[in-house]
């Protein structure tokens, strides 16, 4: 003797109801989870006043290629103290002496303030912080001026 068919499950309205309520709970945890961590992790205004920030886009830009011209070449360095350490040399090799070195590190998210560093030359185109950083990863906003000229960097450290 053959067993008897089990008798079918239908799919009735309750089903799809509940599967529309269980995606939807779905998308919705999901978005709620990525605006919470977006919110946290932005560190703040990109710029104040987006208007006037592209009055001088085509400033910025002529400036950019006046340092693009120097031909300055620059590398980042963090010691066992994590002091910075920055060495210049110019198109040729040659190290760019008698700077004037400044710098602003900031963490990446914001969330501890920026850190003011002054460098000061250890050697000729050799230059070293006055204060360490916190551990952690840094973005550091060099200004360099040398005799009129005058160059801007941004690198990270970590």
């Amino acid at each position: 003797m053959t067993p008897a068919p089990s008798p079918l499950r239908r799919f009735t309205g309750w089903h799809m109801t509940a599967i529309l309520v269980a995606f939807f709970a779905v998308v919705i945890a999901v978005n709620m989870l990525m605006a919470t961590v977006a919110v946290r992790s932005f560190g703040g205004t990109v710029v104040e006043n987006s208007y006037v920030a592209s009055q001088k886009f085509n400033g910025w830009l002529a400036q950019a290629r006046a340092q693009k011209r120097l031909g300055w070449r620059d590398a980042v360095t963090l010691d066992a103290a994590r002091h910075v350490g920055l060495v210049l040399t110019d198109a040729k090799g040659a190290p760019v002496a008698g700077g004037q070195v400044t710098a602003v590190a900031q963490h990446p998210l914001g969330r501890t303030p920026d850190l003011s560093l002054v460098f000061r030359e250890t050697a000729p185109g050799v230059y070293a912080s006055d204060r360490a950083l916190p551990e952690g990863r840094w973005q550091i906003r060099f200004d360099l001026r040398l005799t009129g000229r005058e160059e801007h960097l941004l690198r990270e450290v970590d």
